[in-house]
């Protein structure tokens, strides 16, 4: 089996610099790992010269699991400001974004999944203790971990039956799930599936996005230019649109939206080959956030974000959220608008995300498949009781699952972080 691992890697990372010649993502990931064991080298031989300090080293596939490993990252740091922070991504989308994260001593991409690159990997940043965030098993890495006994946790996981480990040939990923030292779930029913095989150091601990989410609520910044803009209305944000979302949606805003709401759409994608669509679909009621001023904006009907970085400061204005992905691989953050008590609409693609899920259950969330389905939603949400329980129960999801990232750093402070 696991010469079919190694070859299944051996064919992924050929098709990724095959790619290179049209993809800029696959540019991305074989540009940034060129260099990688030099720049670790030179970064590890200069700590070596300080003496030793705890080393973590923190692996997350992308940007939505970084913001859920970013809590316990802070947490150490805050707790010891001589904790040193080893952060890989697998992905460019995670990696070009917070490559200059300051809580970091060293960011890089992981290297590909082989004995060599996973031993050379080991030799240079050499962890106390390594954190693996909801998903990535790389079976090199984590048995070239267990080999050297450093304590290796899972964060913030989620597993389901249909899963590999749970199949009769999932043996090789069965086995690195053994690798890990403790692992903690976001529920109860991914901890059970655990426990089917065999494995005890297992903890519901639950999603440590919540307590992130919680703090960026805490300290969301102002926008005068969105206040302008809303002035008495109430605002619909749809955050990270993709084309299909946006297929349905901006129908909807030119023909359904009420008389006393206007929308503030943030695609998922701020480039002009993405903007310019929408706002010639618009038409004169749109404006995008570049040419905005308190002026001009009050008299738009519809503001569109052509940047990255606002959006999650966005929801403090809004009365409902529209989350955008569900009709493609999954849909986005929800819950960011949820921490300020916004109901949220989304597509049918949402079965991984478990907030989604009680959102859905439990009359905060709304998932659609349709225009039709996107009016019924929104004109329930249009009645004031029925409103009021829907951003209650989206409000109280966070409220009742705070406390992930305080479990897991307890553990790591009772294992022994200086």
């Amino acid at each position: 089996m696991i010469l079919l691992y190694d070859f299944a890697i051996f064919g992924y990372t050929a098709l990724i610099r095959i790619a290179t010649q049209f993809n800029l993502k696959a540019k991305q990931w074989v540009a940034g790992r060129r260099n990688l064991f030099e720049r670790l080298d030179e970064a590890t031989a200069a700590w070596k010269t300080g003496g030793h300090r705890f080393t973590v080293w923190i692996h997350c596939a992308s940007l939505g699991e970084f913001e859920q490993g970013r809590p316990l990252i802070e947490s150490l740091k805050r707790q010891n400001p001589q904790v040193r922070i080893v952060l890989t991504f697998f992905s460019p989308s995670g990696y070009e974004i917070r490559k200059n994260y300051p809580q970091a001593d060293f960011i890089g991409y992981l290297p590909a999944d082989t004995r060599r690159n996973a031993a050379h990997f080991l030799d240079l940043v050499q962890p106390d203790l390594a954190v693996f965030v909801k998903y990535e098993f790389w079976i090199h890495h984590l048995q070239a971990l267990q080999k050297r006994q450093v304590q290796t946790l899972l964060i913030s996981a989620l597993f389901r039956k249909e899963q590999v480990f749970f199949k009769w040939y999932g043996g090789l990923f069965r086995k690195a799930l053994g690798a890990f030292s403790h692992i903690f779930t976001q529920n109860e029913p991914a901890a059970a599936l655990l426990r089917q095989l065999g494995l005890k150091a297992v903890t519901v601990a639950g999603d440590t996005r919540v307590d992130r989410v919680m703090q960026l609520a805490e300290s969301a910044p102002s926008y005068p230019i969105v206040e302008a803009f809303c002035g008495a209305f109430k605002l619909l944000i749809a955050g990270s649109t993709w084309p299909e979302d946006e297929a349905l949606l901006l129908p909807f805003l030119l023909e359904s939206l009420p008389s006393g709401w206007k929308a503030v759409i943030a695609p998922h994608q701020a480039d002009a080959a993405h903007v310019q669509p929408i706002l010639r679909m618009l038409g004169d009621a749109a404006i995008p956030y570049s040419q905005a001023t308190a002026e001009n904006v009050a008299m738009a009907r519809f503001l569109i974000i052509d940047n990255v970085g606002m959006l999650s400061s966005l929801y403090p204005y809004g009365a409902v959220a529209y989350i955008g992905g569900g009709f493609g691989a999954g849909i986005h953050n929800t819950l960011e608008p949820i921490a300020f008590g916004l109901p949220v609409i989304f597509g049918p693609k949402y079965e991984k995300f478990e907030e989604a899920r009680y959102l859905v259950e439990n009359g905060g969330g709304f998932s659609i498949q349709n225009q039709a389905m996107l009016l019924a939603a929104f004109s329930q949400l249009e009645a004031p009781e029925f409103y009021k329980k829907s951003a209650e129960t989206a409000k109280n999801y966070l409220l009742n699952n705070q406390g992930a990232t305080g479990q897991i750093v307890e553990y790591v402070t009772d294992y022994g972080t200086p």
